[in-house]
């Protein structure tokens, strides 16, 4: 028979016709260990996601009701921005709720579909920003051909199947993680379901899902790091050719934005993918985590607003719209 009951660490249910017992929740420890800090860190994840939502919502309303910025570049910036918030929704408010609540548990399932949207998403976000680094490659080195290379069609063809692929490779390694059989513990000591964790709480044999993963990196985001690298070597060794400083400048301000992005985000992702997952550096982990997936969200649309002159000057003359109808309507009323 089977017998159905709820510990303090998670939901387990045991069977008699065997030894094992089979999870169906996870404990996200989080930021447990720091119970006289949870009211701090909630107020500052709070104000953290209502900062990157209205910060790349900001951008994306910009991008599509500015003439301006209907160009490729703010086209790509645009499914950026959006990817931005996104990326962050995945994560944040899981967590605001455990602060808020201390409810840490989540479904095995919940915690799966968790890890495919948060990879399928970093996944998309490597593909795109290889897109956007391939555009300023054509528009510094290549600007006598970019507008005919990088057309309409182009530019949505680029778009979808960075999504599409984000989505897509992804997929394969979270149909055969759901169905995986874990049997204790059921901590997992991440404030979100990461591949790695989820894998060391597995009774089943994960080796070739463990290769699979490996190999899906380096078909998957291997590919586009390398494109993104080969286009700012190219775009370096251009710039370092304009003869006059003014040149250098201009051209290195049209992709300094996006070189900073890139920095950021691949820093991040190295430091905590490649660290080894040792008690000592388990902390480290932790806080680079934090930094890529929260913090780069917030940062990216601060980083494109205050270096772009034209988002800057769209930003400013959305202001001036909405300040010119506020007082229209204030006067008229």
């Amino acid at each position: 028979s089977l017998i159905s009951f709820r510990r303090g660490l998670g939901e387990i249910s045991l069977s008699y016709g065997g030894n094992q017992t089979t999870i169906t929740e996870f404990i996200l420890l989080g930021f447990g260990d720091l119970p006289q800090l949870h009211i701090l860190l909630f107020l500052l994840f709070l104000v953290i996601y209502i900062a990157t939502v209205a910060g790349n919502s900001l951008i994306i309303a910009l991008v599509v009701t500015d003439q301006h910025l209907h160009t490729p570049m703010y086209f790509f910036l645009g499914n950026l921005s959006c990817l931005e918030t996104c990326y962050t929704s995945t994560i944040l408010p899981r967590v605001l709720a455990s602060l808020l609540t201390g409810d840490r548990s989540i479904s095995v399932m919940g915690c799966i579909a968790q890890l495919y949207i948060f990879g399928s998403l970093a996944g998309t976000e490597c593909f795109l920003l290889s897109v956007m680094s391939y555009d300023r490659y054509l528009a510094i080195c290549k600007p006598l051909h970019y507008a005919t290379l990088m057309n309409v069609r182009l530019c949505l063809q680029l778009v979808v199947g960075s999504w599409i692929g984000g989505f897509v490779s992804v997929a394969f390694l979270i149909s055969v993680m759901s169905q995986l059989t874990f049997c204790g513990p059921n901590e997992i000591d991440h404030f979100f379901c990461d591949f790695s964790p989820i894998m060391k709480l597995s009774c089943s044999d994960t080796h070739w899902l463990e290769v699979s993963a490996v190999i899906h990196s380096s078909l998957f985001t291997f590919p586009p790091f390398l494109l993104t690298l080969a286009s700012y070597v190219s775009i370096i060794a251009t710039i370092l050719r304009i003869p006059s400083t003014t040149g250098r400048q201009k051209a290195f301000s049209t992709c300094s934005s996006h070189l900073i992005v890139v920095t950021i985000f691949y820093g991040t992702l190295i430091i905590v993918y490649l660290l080894s997952d040792s008690d000592a550096l388990r902390v480290l982990n932790k806080v680079c985590s934090v930094f890529y997936g929260v913090l780069t969200p917030l940062v990216n649309p601060l980083i494109y607003s205050l270096r772009n002159k034209e988002v800057k000057e769209a930003l400013r003359k959305a202001l001036l719209r909405f300040f010119v109808f506020y007082r229209s309507t204030g006067i008229s009323s």
